[in-house]
């Protein structure tokens, strides 16, 4: 190998020598750099991790608070659920308590009305309540006796026409529970019957006995104090319905009964307007004379305030002259002064001068 070569493999030689000093150099310098940036990492991770704990115990903490508090306000709000529970029992076991005395009245009220006169009593008592809180105590009488001695539950006294109406409070209720109580068609078709005859019959007893010519209105009112019983009445019977009507004889039920009762009390109060008419006329002619004398004397009195203002005047004007001549005269008796003083100085001038001294 000649000198050139090895020179050329010696200089090669260093180069690389030199490259890898320089490789292992840098490698050396990343390796420090890659450390403290693993550092810095590991450090950065313990922090985070601190801090993550750090958190974490802070949301436990707030969680279990929050919890705590949450379990706390459920015991409270349970507690109070249970109170409002134990009030609501309460309350549920009083209202126990009024169903069963509410279902005694009812079995009381069904022992009333399965009896024929507990029954009339308990029409009779609600004809009265109807009618003593619509009608004036002048214009109805209960229990009256008629010319035929027949005694009427009601006597409502009307003007003529259409004068005194009777008003019946019995009223048939068996065949009414037949008819409700009725399980196949047969049954119900003899209820029914028997129903229509039963009211039929009632209501030929009511025109017989209480509508009597001269004595009583041409009609008569038949009360059913159940609102059901007329109800089935006028929605099943209406035949029965319009005989009645033939016969004169209406039926109401306590709705009915006050309405008609109110057009009773304002038929009542036109009686009376029309029977006070001539006193209310008479009464009015009176206050129109009393409002013409009032009007003349009115005129008199503004008539005096006229012939006062006159006077007035006319002393105005004399006490105005008065003054004028009053001033005339002091003016006068000043002058005639003045004068007196004038003629007295010329005449003591013309005086001998022993006189003018003496004087």
């Amino acid at each position: 190998m000649d000198p050139t070569t090895l020179v050329i493999v010696a200089i090669v030689a260093a180069v690389m020598l030199a490259g890898a000093v320089f490789l292992a150099v840098h490698l050396i310098g990343a390796q420090k750099e890659m450390s403290g940036r693993v550092a810095q990492i590991a450090e950065s991770t313990a922090a985070n991790q601190a801090e993550l704990r750090r958190t974490l115990d802070e949301r436990l903490d707030g969680v279990s608070r929050r919890l705590g508090e949450g379990l706390e306000q459920s015991s409270a709000r349970t507690a109070e659920t249970l109170g409002d529970l134990k009030k609501h029992l309460n309350v549920l076991d009083a209202a126990q308590k009024h169903i069963s005395e509410l279902s005694g009245h009812v079995v009381g009220l069904q022992d009333i009305l399965a009896n024929k006169q507990a029954r009339g009593a308990f029409g009779e008592i609600q004809l009265h309540d109807l009618v003593t809180s619509a009608l004036p105590p002048s214009a109805y009488e209960f229990q009256a006796t008629l010319s035929n001695n027949r005694r009427a539950d009601c006597l409502v006294k009307l003007p003529n026409p259409p004068g005194p109406i009777v008003v019946d409070a019995k009223f048939p209720l068996e065949s009414y529970h037949a008819l409700r109580s009725a399980e196949d068609e047969s049954a119900r078709t003899a209820a029914s019957r028997s129903f229509t005859q039963d009211i039929l019959k009632h209501v030929g007893d009511i025109a017989e006995r209480y509508i009597l010519p001269g004595e009583t209105a041409e009609s008569a009112l038949m009360f059913l104090p159940s609102e059901a019983v007329y109800a089935e009445l006028h929605a099943n019977f209406p035949g029965t319905v319009e005989q009645s009507y033939r016969q004169r004889v209406w039926i109401v039920s306590p709705t009915t009964l006050m309405a008609t009762l109110n057009t009773v009390r304002a038929v009542l109060q036109d009686a009376q307007m029309r029977e006070q008419a001539g006193v209310v006329q008479r009464e009015v002619q009176a206050l129109l004379k009393d409002v013409l004398r009032l009007d003349d004397r009115v005129s008199k009195l503004h008539r005096h305030f006229d012939q006062a203002g006159e006077d007035m005047r006319q002393i105005r004007i004399s006490t105005e002259k008065v003054v004028k001549r009053g001033e005339n005269i002091e003016n006068i008796q000043v002058g005639e002064m003045e004068a007196d003083d004038t003629g007295l100085d010329a005449r003591v001038h013309q005086l001998p001068p022993r006189d003018r001294e003496a004087g």
